[in-house]
């Protein structure tokens, strides 16, 4: 499903959504909360119908706030929390004339890559329910990939919007940090979080940026950095267009199969005037990813997420004092893989670990960076594998290995959390009835031309658009 399938009639539009994500919910287990749409429908009635998203239904991840609604991150710790303000995303798409028709699954508090530590239980692939749908916006992605919405939305802090992308066979779009307001999103780690989106063609993720960018003062950390036309501006030219392949994680995959498929991508491009070179990073720099990002995320998750005690809202165990109430709450309140991440983030933190540990990982980040910079000078974008292999089964996840293997061929992405670049993951084939996506990189706030590239593969793989159908 694309936006432009999509009528000026919101009742049709929102009745088939809902219809469609009930009727998968049995074999994907996307959804955590079917919205009751009937006063959005009444108020969008009143807007203009050439709003850009006029009678759109739209899937959101269940960080992201929404008023009267119920926003539980996927944690048991908020199960009964329902906001009492939009968050800023959520305004914009109104504002557009979208309409929230599900909120959609995520691993617990965002800290995760497979989706399988959701409070509702694991979000399965669907082109086949016995594999993961990556994470942690993997129920988002997951209903973009089965017709379900033309639009979801989704946080990355990590890869976890690009990843559950490449695993799902759909559009996965994080642009700079900054430039799309996190005002009203539950946080995982504030310097590394970014909303996006997962839609099935590259124009509808470039229309969906146009709504949800810019300036919003509530987020300090958004930019006052224009927004441009990104949709009418589509020129998928690549003559003279530079694309600097990341030999580090291209060298490090195994299966044959992705890497034919990437090197026909690549003659593809070169055949259409781009600019295909190879390059290479230090090797053991981009071995520090993983160990680096774990470190910081898990530190700023520690701080950001200490009001979660049973007292200030959120569920509540019973204690004997105020301290046994908030042990009590938070032992049972998230599952051991969060608390296991908890952990980390603490010791991180405690004096006498800050400059060995939290302090020495944000000095690396810098280096990691300035590294990452230095390829992209001479490149319009940085192109590689979005993932080492098609989706596993759950027993099979690499998800924060540290295996030779897997350490920078399944971690690479997060080089854009870690630079806030903007980034997106394309559909570029199949492999024994799986798909596998590639993922591009550009500089900061360079988002037209990352689109631009984005479109022309789009246009040699001939995936725009696809989805696959969940029989219940």
């Amino acid at each position: 499903m694309k936006l432009n399938d999509l009528g000026k009639n919101v009742e049709a539009n929102v009745e088939c959504v809902l219809a469609k994500a009930h009727a998968s919910q049995d074999k994907l287990n996307a959804v955590v909360t079917f919205v009751d749409c009937e006063k959005q429908i009444e108020e969008v009635k009143k807007l203009d119908q050439n709003l850009p998203l006029y009678g759109v239904p739209v899937a959101v991840k269940d960080n992201i706030s929404t008023k009267g609604i119920r926003t539980t991150a996927s944690s048991r710790i908020l199960d009964n929390y329902v906001p009492v303000f939009d968050a800023h995303v959520i305004a914009k798409l109104k504002a557009a004339g979208a309409v929230v028709a599900v909120k959609t699954s995520m691993d617990e508090l965002g800290m995760g890559g497979t989706n399988l530590n959701a409070y509702t239980g694991k979000v399965n692939n669907p082109y086949d329910f016995e594999r993961i749908s990556g994470g942690s916006s993997g129920g988002s992605a997951a209903l973009t990939a089965a017709g379900v919405v033309a639009l979801a939305l989704g946080t990355d802090t990590g890869d976890s919007i690009r990843k559950p992308a490449a695993y799902c066979g759909v559009v996965g779009f994080k642009p700079t940090y900054g430039r799309i307001s996190r005002y009203g999103v539950i946080p995982y780690a504030s310097s590394l979080d970014h909303v996006g989106c997962f839609t099935t063609c590259v124009k509808d993720a470039a229309a969906a940026l146009e709504v949800l960018a810019g300036r919003d003062d509530r987020d300090m950390t958004s930019s006052y950095e224009p927004v441009g036309h990104y949709a009418e501006a589509l020129n998928s030219d690549l003559k003279g267009k530079r694309i600097a392949v990341l030999a580090n994680v291209m060298d490090s995959i195994k299966d044959e199969a992705i890497l034919k498929n990437f090197d026909v991508l690549c003659e593809k491009l070169k055949a259409r005037g781009a600019i295909v070179e190879k390059v290479k990073m230090n090797d053991e720099l981009l071995e520090t990813l993983l160990p680096v990002y774990l470190i910081i995320a898990n530190a700023e998750a520690c701080a950001n997420h200490s009001n979660l005690d049973g007292v200030r809202f959120g569920m509540r165990e019973e204690g004997a004092n105020l301290e046994e109430i908030m042990i009590n709450s938070r032992t049972k309140g998230f599952s051991s893989a969060v608390r296991k991440r908890f952990v980390l983030g603490s010791w991180s933190l405690f004096v006498e670990n800050q400059e060995k540990l939290f302090r020495k990982a944000q000095k690396v980040r810098r280096v990691i960076v300035n590294a990452y910079a230095d390829v992209l000078k001479d490149y319009d974008v940085v192109l590689a594998s979005a993932a080492s292999t098609t989706a596993p089964k759950p027993d099979e996840s690499n998800d924060e290995k540290m295996s030779d293997t897997y350490l920078v061929a399944e971690n690479h992405m997060v080089l854009g959390n870690l630079s806030g670049y903007p980034s997106i993951t394309v559909p570029c084939g199949f492999v024994e009835g799986l798909p596998i996506g590639v993922n591009l990189t550009a500089k900061a706030f360079d988002e037209q031309n990352l689109l631009n590239i984005a479109k022309a593969i789009e246009e040699e793989t001939g995936l725009e658009g696809k989805t696959v159908e969940v029989n219940a």
